[in-house]
């Protein structure tokens, strides 16, 4: 299997020159550009082969979000993960809507970072702890403010079921947690993709979030 390419976006050299320290010693992974802002970041996708950015949020002249949603609509299977200093459920919020498919902090250590990227090269996405309760505490503070569960109409289980998704849990974790089978969780899956439009996991919580599907279950 070839090595994954990578492209570290940030505006400081210091934590570039970190994550190339925590990256050189994982092998499989390649940094092939590095970018000080996401003009950099763009040009840089059209020089080289790039599969997964580490794409800081703040960031001058164009910040990392503007940058996601430009590089993912000229190169959508760059994968794209989000590095902040700040676990701010609106810079969280933005990025998924944004394109990227993790989050994590700037704090992290080798292991996060090496689970993080494994995951979004897997197809799947990735939330720090610290991200993940932000972006659930987003959704608990929404809590009323929305008449109705968005378009589509969710049940009360399947909310349940989208909550622990987005927690990262699997469908055996999800079925031990709220007492059904797989084969229901799996169900239930098949039904919120189907009723929400999304492809896969990335896009159920983009469209959780941008529904604030939870704000309407009491």
């Amino acid at each position: 299997m070839a090595n994954v390419k990578m492209l570290l976006a940030d505006d400081h050299e210091i934590v570039r020159d970190g994550l190339k320290t925590l990256i050189g010693s994982q092998h499989g992974l390649d940094i092939v550009a590095e970018a000080e802002n996401g003009i950099q970041a763009l040009k840089a996708c059209g020089e080289h082969e790039i599969d997964l950015i580490i794409m800081d949020v703040n960031m001058p002249e164009m910040d990392g979000i503007e940058a996601t949603k430009m590089i993912k609509e000229k190169y959508p299977d760059v994968k794209i993960l989000a590095l902040t200093m700040s676990d701010n459920d609106v810079h969280i919020r933005k990025m998924i809507e944004a394109g990227a498919s993790g989050y994590i902090l700037k704090n992290a250590g080798r292991e996060e970072l090496k689970k993080a990227v494994q995951s979004l090269m897997e197809g799947k996405h990735y939330f720090s702890d610290s991200a993940t309760q932000s972006v659930m505490m987003e959704l608990v503070r929404s809590k009323g403010k929305s008449k109705g569960v968005g378009p589509a109409d969710i049940t009360d289980r399947e909310v349940e079921v989208l909550e622990l998704i987005v927690k990262e849990h699997t469908n055996q974790e999800i079925a031990e947690k709220l007492f059904i089978s797989v084969r229901t969780v799996d169900a239930h899956r098949r039904n919120l993709l189907q009723k929400t439009g999304a492809r896969n996991t990335a896009g159920l919580v983009r469209y959780a979030l941008e529904n604030h599907l939870f704000s309407g279950n009491q």
